[in-house]
């Protein structure tokens, strides 16, 4: 008798061995052709499968954060912009890609109709009624929906964590483009500015300004550089964020800025 249960015993154990041994067969049969769902690119417009919520983030400008108005693309690194929020980069001599920093020809910058077309085609709930719009229209819609407007008058108005008696500043120096102290080409950033004067007023004897350091907190707007093309392969052939370390001390800082103009002159 106890022989004719052991036997018993172990044809179920073998029965559920079996059992257990196709169903993992059948789960990693299944699980490949998941994933390969998954990573299926979508083609049509009603085949997209992410969130209706994210939609209209895939589709917003980098730089203003909203819906793509006029959208236009980068042919160097195929980035894409509101073409109102890019035209400031097309303003310099050598523009840069807002996003990944690659130098562009702003000749070659298009309207991108194949995002126009999906603008027309997707849509996305709007973020105060939930009602579904398409993305062409998401900006127009969210200006008159009343419920944003009833959601941005119920925002916090900012509180500055310490209160603080110093005014806002109103004029802020502008450091990322300056002007030729040569001849008043505008719109040059500081690489631009090294290049532009050496192709250009390599043989200029005046004493100029440096626009650059009259910029800086450090900088004293009225003292003219002996030799200023001198000055500004020595000081101002890269940026200063290149080599300055934001983590030290702000006094420490200026005094090496200030030890080593006193060195130039």
């Amino acid at each position: 008798m106890l022989c004719f249960i052991d036997d018993i015993s172990i044809i179920l154990s073998g029965s559920m061995m079996a059992m257990f041994r196709s169903f993992v067969s059948a789960s990693t049969q299944l699980r490949p052709q998941q994933q390969q769902q998954q990573q299926q690119p979508h083609s049509g417009p009603g085949s997209l499968a992410a969130p209706a919520e994210s939609i209209e983030s895939q589709f917003s400008c980098p730089i203003c954060l909203e819906v793509y108005h006029k959208p236009v693309s980068i042919a160097s690194c195929a980035h894409t912009f509101c073409g109102e929020c890019l035209q400031p980069c097309l303003q310099v001599t050598s523009p840069l890609c807002p996003l990944c920093r690659v130098p562009f020809d702003p000749k070659k910058v298009e309207r991108s109709s194949s995002v126009e077309k999906q603008l027309a085609s997707y849509k996305a709930p709007c973020r105060g009624c939930s009602k579904k719009v398409a993305l062409v229209k998401m900006r127009s819609h969210i200006a008159s929906c009343s419920k944003v407007q009833e959601q941005l008058a119920n925002c916090p108005k900012f509180v500055p964590v310490v209160p603080t008696s110093q005014p806002i500043p109103s004029n802020i120096p502008n450091r990322s483009t300056f002007v030729c102290p040569f001849c008043g080409a505008r719109n040059l950033d500081q690489q631009e500015l090294v290049k532009h004067c050496m192709d250009n007023h390599r043989n200029d004897p005046n004493k100029v300004v440096c626009p650059v350091c009259s910029a800086m907190p450090w900088g004293d707007p009225s003292y003219k550089s002996s030799n200023f093309l001198q000055h500004l392969l020595h000081r101002h052939k890269f940026s200063y964020d290149t080599f300055v370390d934001y983590s030290i001390d702000e006094e420490a800082a200026l005094q090496a800025a200030l030890a080593l103009s006193l060195a130039e002159n």
